[in-house]
């Protein structure tokens, strides 16, 4: 079996080995954030080869927390206790700050999802990931493209 990317980050940079449930909720959601970032940009540049700008443009409608909070309610149901319980922590958690662009409901709901994604990242269950990902992404736009229709 391949070793995972985390795995060969790892023998590449050896670390103690540390139990990924004393880390914060925080930790979780910065690392998640920088797994979903990339699996972001890999999808959007996947759909075609474009300028620079509308690259930026499409990722950033994906990346913003309104997005985030839209998926998170969209894989709820497909979560896990123990997935359910992750999301719960980071959505409690008590950020220091937040965007201007969304409200805190928007902020939390996706510092929860960074947070899951971060938590499922750190166990190598990628594919789980690109489950939920897939899963939540295509009912958000699905909404978005029935939002436009009505109006």
């Amino acid at each position: 079996m391949e070793e995972s990317l985390r795995q060969q980050i790892l023998t590449a940079f050896p670390q103690k080995t540390v139990d990924i449930r004393t880390y914060s909720p925080m930790a979780l959601a910065f690392l998640g954030d920088a797994v979903y970032s990339l699996l972001i940009r890999t999808i959007v540049v996947s759909r075609g080869n474009r300028q620079a700008e509308k690259l930026h443009r499409e990722t950033s409608s994906l990346v913003r927390a309104s997005a985030q909070a839209a998926i998170g309610d969209a894989i709820w149901d497909m979560l896990t206790p123990e997935e359910q319980t992750i999301y719960k922590r980071g959505k409690n958690s008590n950020p220091s700050h937040h965007t201007r662009n969304a409200s805190l409901q928007d902020y939390l709901k996706a510092t929860a999802l960074e947070c899951l994604i971060g938590y499922l990242y750190l166990q190598d269950k990628n594919d789980r990931i690109l489950e939920l990902l897939a899963f939540g992404i295509k009912a958000m736009e699905d909404s978005r493209k029935t939002n436009k229709t009505k109006s």
